[in-house]
């Protein structure tokens, strides 16, 4: 028996960390757990999830600057980056916008 075989084997999972067998939803969890001890502003909602070969890419949008009324708080998207273990590997915001105003129209009805 070599040593491999005999010393007990910790799964990331049981070290705090996402494995290879995460669910989803474990992976959003760690994502917006992350992105709000790096930046200090929580996750509301996460508005696109993708599982990729370099791992995990989420768009996760966080309340910037709260205002009166709520409709005129500033939001931001944020694209969040993970590896394939859910660990945030970088992050970025992509969009800033008042919380009452929608997307522009854009062609093709999209």
């Amino acid at each position: 028996m070599n040593d491999s075989q005999k010393t007990p084997k910790t799964s990331r999972r049981q070290a705090g960390g996402a494995d290879e067998h995460s669910t989803p939803m474990e992976v959003l969890r760690q994502a917006r757990s992350q992105l709000a001890e790096l930046t200090g502003m929580n996750a509301e909602t996460v508005t696109s999830f993708e599982h990729s070969e370099d791992g995990w890419t989420l768009e996760i949008e966080v309340l910037e600057l709260s205002r009166v009324p709520d409709t005129m708080s500033l939001m931001a998207s944020y694209q969040v980056d993970l590896d394939p273990q859910g660990q945030l590997t970088g992050y970025r915001r992509v969009r800033r916008y008042e919380r009452g105003r929608s997307d522009a129209h854009r062609p093709g009805g999209r």
